[in-house]
């Protein structure tokens, strides 16, 4: 059985280096959704163009499904690797952890790197992170935890979005 997660992140590769494979989903209607990222955004051209590679490359590997749906992974995106939490530091996340610390395991804050690698592998797993997040009980007391990547169950972008234009 092919490993569609592999297949489509080396087609990726094969079109342009700058497009990250955030996730696949396969739904039960049979569309195929493919979630792609890149560093100053993905645009409609993108999405186009991956649509186009990807018609081709799993119509040659006999990959079954009935629509392919290609699109930005949005503001509230979610963090897989340890790469994304990286690449986002600084960012306002939302994280849950696999256990709690003191009875918490759901924080919101802003996710700052702890220490950097002394070198470019990134599969180490020995990078450290923080998030800095506001204490329920007083808003000015600001809290910190570290975590790793194995530490983590789920975490997202969370963006404080401000439609009516005023600064905060």
């Amino acid at each position: 059985m092919v490993d569609l997660f592999a297949l489509t992140k080396n087609a990726l590769h094969g079109i342009a280096n700058d497009i990250d494979l955030v996730n696949i989903e396969r739904l039960s209607s049979g569309v195929l959704r493919v979630i792609i990222d890149k560093t100053n955004g993905v645009c409609i051209d993108d999405c186009e163009l991956v649509s186009r590679h990807l018609l081709c490359v799993f119509a040659a590997e006999n990959i079954d499904y009935k629509q392919l749906e290609i699109s930005s992974p949005g503001t509230d995106r979610p963090l897989h690797s340890e790469s994304d939490f990286i690449r986002f530091a600084g960012e306002r996340i939302a994280l849950k952890l696999n256990d709690s610390l003191d009875g918490r395991k759901v924080f919101n804050g802003i996710l700052r790197l702890q220490n950097p690698l002394n070198s470019n592998d990134i599969s180490s797993r020995s990078t450290m992170f923080s998030i800095e997040f506001s204490d329920n009980e007083s808003k000015n007391n600001l809290k910190v935890i570290n975590f790793n990547i194995d530490d983590v169950c789920y975490a997202k972008l969370d963006p404080v979005l401000d439609f009516k234009g005023k600064k905060r």
